[in-house]
C-alpha cells in the first residue's frame, strides 16, 4: 500500500529519518501512491545525501544528469556521483570511471 507508506515515511522523513527520506524520494520518483513529482524527490534525495546516505547522493546525481525535475547539470551530477562514491557505493565509483562529461 503506497499511500500508506508515504504517509508513514513521511511522518519519519519529517523527524531527519534519512531512510525513510530516500524511501519517500523514490515514491515521489516513481510516483508511486503519489503523482510522480521529480522536483519533490530531487528534494528528499538532496535532504537524505546531506544527512549521509551513499544512495541519495547516487539518485539525486542520476536526477541531474538527467534532468529530472532540475536542468541538466553534469557540474552538479559528477559533485553527487562523487558523494556517493566517497560513501562507498560502487556503480557511482562505475559511473565516475566511465565518466564523459
Amino acid at each position: 500500500d503506497y499511500v500508506q507508506a508515504r504517509y508513514w515515511f513521511q511522518k519519519a522523513s519529517d523527524n531527519g529519518n534519512v531512510s525513510a527520506m530516500v524511501s519517500l524520494a523514490l515514491l515521489y520518483d516513481g510516483g508511486k501512491g503519489v503523482p510522480q513529482d521529480y522536483p519533490k524527490a530531487a528534494y528528499w534525495f538532496r535532504k537524505a545525501a546531506d544527512g549521509g546516505s551513499s544512495a541519495a547522493a547516487y539518485n539525486l546525481a542520476i536526477m541531474y544528469e538527467n534532468g529530472q525535475g532540475m536542468a541538466v547539470d553534469y557540474v552538479q551530477a559528477k559533485y553527487w556521483y562523487q558523494k556517493a562514491a566517497d560513501r562507498g557505493d560502487t556503480d557511482a565509483k562505475a559511473k565516475l570511471a566511465n565518466w564523459k562529461y
